[in-house]
């Protein structure tokens, strides 16, 4: 799953042929509305900053890379909006409660 905006290169015609043969599936925002995604914006940019600044992303095993990241994100880095707990350890510790 790739989430984008409605920019040109996001819509051309390469760009979707491309996209298909690799077997992504592609979610974009609706026209007009830059709220319309607002927490998946906010991922996408901690990602892209994260890679390129802390994680220096290279480009070379990028399936292996992001794949890391994402083990990292939800497994090791604690969230401020969580409490400073990480998303796994948030819905261990919540998921319980709520099927009470």
């Amino acid at each position: 799953m790739l989430h984008s905006d409605q920019g040109s290169v996001y819509a051309s015609k390469n760009y979707n042929d491309l996209r298909g043969t690799c077997g992504i599936i592609h979610s974009m925002s609706r026209a007009g509305t830059p709220t319309d995604n607002a927490a998946m914006e906010s991922i996408n940019g901690w990602i892209k900053s994260e890679l390129f600044t802390d994680f220096h992303l290279q480009g070379e095993n990028v399936k292996e890379e992001m794949a890391a990241y994402i083990k990292f994100f939800n497994e090791e880095r604690p969230a401020y909006s969580l409490g400073y707990l990480t998303p796994k350890q948030y819905r261990e510790t919540y998921a319980a409660v709520k099927c009470l």
